[in-house]
């Protein structure tokens, strides 16, 4: 069976977020999710591409990577930057935490990822970039063989 799968790079700029969400809940539609699963997968990937782009980037120019591929019922999300990185992944991800409090962020956009998705790995080096795969299984999607 042929992987099924996407790739989008966007500029990081922030009007490019809604757009991200709605290309990779039209991909995800394949599947047939549930109307609650195609808007816990669009919070995430917003989270994520806003994540990006705001700490990512710090709002300079930049690309935002997305990729998804759909293998049985599951959707794997990549979105990864080439920007600041995250010294501290573990800090990063505790709810409330925030690098940016000037900007009034909430520090829940990890949580949020984990609270949506079935799976959350970030990986990040320092000045050369994040990723962000989550993984969602549809639990209402029968696969036919």
């Amino acid at each position: 069976m042929m992987e099924n799968s996407m790739k989008l790079e966007i500029p990081s700029k922030s009007q490019n977020e809604a757009f991200a969400r709605v290309v990779v809940a039209a991909f995800a539609s394949q599947l047939d999710p549930t109307i609650e699963e195609l808007a816990d997968i669009k919070t995430a990937v917003s989270e994520a591409v806003t994540n990006a782009i705001i700490h990512g980037y710090e709002n300079k120019p930049g690309i935002v990577i997305i990729e998804c591929k759909i293998e049985g019922s599951k959707i794997e999300i990549n979105i990864s930057d080439r920007g600041n990185g995250i010294s501290d992944i573990s800090k990063a991800m505790e709810p409330f935490y925030t690098s940016r409090p000037e900007l009034e962020r909430s520090g829940m956009g990890f949580t949020v990822m984990e609270t949506f998705m079935d799976e959350l790995d970030v990986n990040s080096e320092v000045g050369k970039g994040t990723r962000v795969r989550m993984v969602k299984d549809f639990k209402s999607v029968h696969i036919e063989e």
